[in-house]
């Protein structure tokens, strides 16, 4: 034979095993991976929640860790980072950089950063979304000794005393809608900071803070107290529960219409298998006792997949593009 002719069929031989050798790892390593997300999770799962306990964010989370751990076999803890405006939660997060990690929250808690912050601490890819929960009904809230019933007429108390009012809202992007309201109506307040929101409460209550843009879950025990009341909600239908309070479109404000979509998201090294898995865990664990639960607590179910939930994020990024728009606020670099 030839010795050219054998080189050619030499060479086509190892041709032929590289490939053969590189298909059975690629395999094998499809298969490794499978199996890890097969046996998930191995040990307890965490779910960092950028507010405190209480607040509409941190009962969803308990409400759904309670039956995953169950499904799972594993313990499922809900570990409250409040404080700085969702940037001490999302650290904590990527810093564990693991798929047993996961960031518990709204997608309000980042989706206004690029317009509340000069620099971020994190890249916008670093978070990917696992799968939407719930939605939270969020309400504008003063305390019932201001004595206005209406947005209209905290307006122009609020125009015929500048800077005399003081306002608070949870931190992301209703902190940022909230802004987009007093620019947009021409109104000074005095904005207030908390490093935990729930501390807000107590301030609503007793008069010390004028507006307040919180949860449901958090304002209605001033509200049952008499403390406190509701002027409107930012959601686009009222509330089954509350059908006199109007929505904020109907009092006419509608740059404070928001849904606020609250759910888990993963490391950007977590394999969208798993998480359309933890997504299909949840939709199995859902039964009408938590409907009710979350219900209670001013919150809508509304369980999505990881392509859903990122539709949503999407959408929200450009509702919030639109209002830095209108105000003039630019998006950092």
């Amino acid at each position: 034979m030839p010795l050219a002719k054998a080189i050619r069929m030499l060479a086509g031989s190892l041709l032929v095993a590289l490939l053969l050798t590189t298909t059975t790892q690629a395999q094998q390593a499809s298969a490794q991976q499978a199996s890890a997300q097969q046996a998930w999770p191995q040990r307890a799962v965490r779910f960092i929640v950028p507010l405190g306990p209480g607040s509409a964010t941190d009962i969803s989370a308990r409400l759904i860790g309670e039956r995953l751990q169950k499904r799972w076999g594993q313990p499922v803890v809900i570990e409250n980072r409040p404080g700085g405006d969702g940037f001490v939660a999302i650290t904590a997060f990527l810093q564990a950089n693991d798929d047993h990690t996961l960031l518990y929250a709204g997608m309000g808690t980042f989706t206004a950063h690029p317009y509340l912050h000069d620099k971020l601490p994190y890249n916008r890819d670093d978070i990917v979304p696992v799968a939407g929960v719930s939605n939270i009904v969020v309400t504008v809230a003063v305390p019932e000794s201001l004595k206005v019933n209406t947005l209209a007429e905290l307006v122009s108390l609020a125009r015929a005393q500048p800077g005399k009012l003081n306002a608070a809202a949870v931190p992301g992007i209703t902190d940022f809608i909230t802004s987009a309201f007093l620019k947009n109506a021409n109104l000074e307040m005095a904005r207030v900071p908390y490093r935990d929101i729930n501390l807000s409460l107590s301030d609503l209550g007793e008069g010390r803070i004028q507006v307040a843009m919180l949860s449901l879950s958090m304002v209605q025990p001033q509200v049952q107290a008499g403390k406190a009341k509701l002027l409107a909600v930012t959601s686009r239908n009222r509330i089954p529960s509350m059908p006199d309070v109007p929505t904020v479109v109907e009092a006419g404000y509608p740059v404070l219409e928001l849904e606020g979509l609250v759910g888990l998201y993963g490391p950007k090294t977590m394999p969208i298998a798993l998480r359309e898995r933890i997504s299909g865990d949840i939709r199995a664990v859902i039964d009408p006792t938590l409907a009710e639960r979350l219900a209670a607590t001013g919150q809508v179910l509304n369980v999505t997949t990881p392509a859903e939930y990122a539709a949503a994020i999407e959408d929200q990024r450009a509702k919030v593009a639109a209002v830095a728009q209108i105000i003039g606020i630019k998006a950092s670099p």
